[in-house]
């Protein structure tokens, strides 16, 4: 299996910098993006990101107007929000969007580990869905 990439979106640069020591420790390759923007911008270069943990409360453009983005962009691309300011509506909204899940800061680095492997699981799942799709429309065309 390929090495998972994981996007850290968040405007803490201290904890952006603390959490990629940790992530990469565990195996995962990570890139960091300290903004919204910042992150779009990445993502439409990096193919490879199999999913996005992003924050919800950021200056500029917040985190469920990055999901938002990111979502029409990159529908495969798995979002798991992290915020430390959950309400239930950004919760509800987020989840509404597409985000894979929610979890609050300070969130454990073992159940943040799992809940990125069960995400790259979820976007492996569809891409399969895809190709298989791909395939039969081919065989259809051709006949067999």
């Amino acid at each position: 299996m390929n090495r998972t990439v994981v996007m850290l979106v968040d405007d803490e640069v201290p904890f952006v910098d603390t959490m990629t020591r940790r992530l990469s420790k565990r195996g995962l390759e990570i890139l960091q993006a300290y903004s919204g923007f910042e992150a779009l911008e990445s993502l439409a270069k990096n193919q490879k990101v199999d999913v996005v943990v992003l924050d919800v409360k950021m200056p500029g453009m917040d985190g469920i107007e990055t999901l938002r983005e990111i979502k029409k962009a990159h529908p495969l691309v798995e979002v798991i929000m992290l915020t430390g300011h959950a309400t239930v509506e950004t919760a509800i909204e987020g989840m509404r969007l597409g985000a894979f899940d929610y979890l609050m800061k300070p969130c454990d680095i073992e159940e943040l580990v799992g809940k990125v492997q069960e995400a790259k699981e979820k976007k492996a799942r569809h891409e399969d869905k895809i190709m298989e799709a791909k395939a039969k429309a081919i065989a259809l065309r051709r006949g067999d």
